[in-house]
């Protein structure tokens, strides 16, 4: 299992990949607790269960930001396909009980949106593209980019005022209060050292 809050060095080469996971037709589904508490045990699980490193996310209303690392030879879209499988079935799921006004709506929506893409399941909830960006942890500068601008998206759309006090976030694990889900902190300065120690750029 990965520590919650172990700083990163550079103690092997590494990499990892910028994500957006998004809902179809940009609809608002994490508004209720009980549907973002399903990407939070969603991610939980596949860190502790498929090789899977997340150094920081944040969930919005209606997509999901993660710089994340996938360590085995099934790869991310491995990990994408499964993630997305699990949790639309889930997130179906407590549509249903939920006690969701807009349940007939989005329901709607998302088997129109199956249909246009002819798939064989009657709803569909996320795109299926997700154009993952690839960075290298020698890339410091963009790497600490991506994670300030995943965390200033609660500020951005006027939620917060200050990233740590959105939950659901890595930002307070950045802060130095463990979050919600299990990820691994990058320690930007250890990493700098760690860098001009080994003579990179």
């Amino acid at each position: 299992m990965i520590n919650k809050n172990k700083p990163n060095g550079l103690n092997k080469q590494q990499d990892c990949s910028y994500l957006t996971f998004n809902v179809v037709d940009w609809i608002d589904v994490f508004i209720r607790p009980t549907y973002k508490q399903i990407i939070v045990e969603a991610l939980n699980f596949c860190i502790e269960s498929k090789k899977f490193t997340v150094y920081a996310w944040v969930l919005m209303t209606n997509h999901l930001h993660m710089l994340a690392r996938a360590h085995d030879g099934s790869g991310l879209s491995m990990i994408e396909k499964e993630f997305k499988r699990v949790t639309t079935t889930k997130i179906l799921e407590a549509i249903d009980i939920e006690p969701d006004l807009r349940r007939a709506w989005m329901l709607q929506r998302f088997e129109n949106c199956s249909l246009s893409l002819k798939k064989l399941e009657k709803f569909q909830l996320w795109q299926s593209c997700t154009n993952p960006s690839y960075i290298d942890f020698k890339q410091v500068y963009k790497l600490q980019e991506r994670v300030l601008y995943i965390h200033e998206n609660p500020v951005r759309d006027g939620i917060v005022a200050s990233p740590e006090h959105y939950i659901y976030s890595s930002a307070s694990d950045y802060a130095g209060k463990p979050g919600m889900v299990k990820v691994n902190v990058i320690n930007f300065e250890a990493l700098r050292l760690s860098l001009l120690k080994n003579g990179s750029s």
